[in-house]
Order: C-alpha cells, then sequence, then structure tokens
C-alpha cells in the first residue's frame, strides 16, 4: 500500500522497519540515503563525506549497487558530481521517473 502510496506521489516517506544485511560501510551508506530529503538528490561524492569517507565515492557506488531494497532506501536520489543521472540498477529511465515523481509532488 505503501509503494502504491508513493508511486502515486501521495506518500513522501515509508514507515517500515529496515534491516538490510550488509557491511559496515553498506549500512552507514544506506542510513545517509534514508536521510536525503524527498524530491532532493545528493551526489556519490557528497554520501561519501557525510559517512567520513570523502574518498568513497566509488565504494558508495557499490553499497548502492548492492542496496537490497531500492525506494525504500532511496539510492536513486543519488547522482553523478556533475548532476547527471548515472548508475541504478533498475535501469536510468526507472532513475529518472522516481526523482520525476518526487520532484513534482515535494513542489505541491
Amino acid at each position: 500500500q505503501q509503494l502504491k502510496e508513493y508511486l502515486a506521489g501521495e506518500l513522501k516517506a515509508f514507515e517500515l522497519p529496515l534491516a538490510p544485511q550488509g557491511t559496515d560501510f553498506m549500512r552507514l551508506v544506506w542510513d545517509q540515503l534514508q536521510k536525503i530529503p524527498y524530491g532532493e538528490t545528493r551526489s556519490y561524492r557528497q554520501i561519501a563525506e557525510s559517512v567520513g569517507s570523502p574518498r568513497a565515492c566509488r565504494a558508495v557506488g557499490q553499497a548502492n549497487h548492492r542496496n537490497p531494497i531500492p525506494i525504500f532506501i532511496p539510492c536513486h536520489r543519488v547522482i553523478g558530481s556533475s548532476g547527471k543521472l548515472v548508475g541504478y540498477g533498475g535501469g536510468l529511465p526507472i532513475k529518472k521517473f522516481l526523482l520525476e515523481i518526487e520532484q513534482t509532488t515535494a513542489q505541491k
């Protein structure tokens, strides 16, 4: 139900207990991803800096790639430093779609 409401632009934050399995670094990254506000984006570098590893941009990308519950842990909100949409397991068209939903409804 929550996913349906999210895709309709009616829900901005999921209320689910999440306990994904991964390395300590991955869990740090996933925690930071959940802190990115609805309708906003952050670069891989910004996420790396937020977890105290400013040079770990590729490791952040790897954590995104291994995210076991995309959308709920919003790895689609992470973009390249230049502002380009890069790297999403569901494909860039899906990433663009999710960001458009959020950016459109965040302005309402």
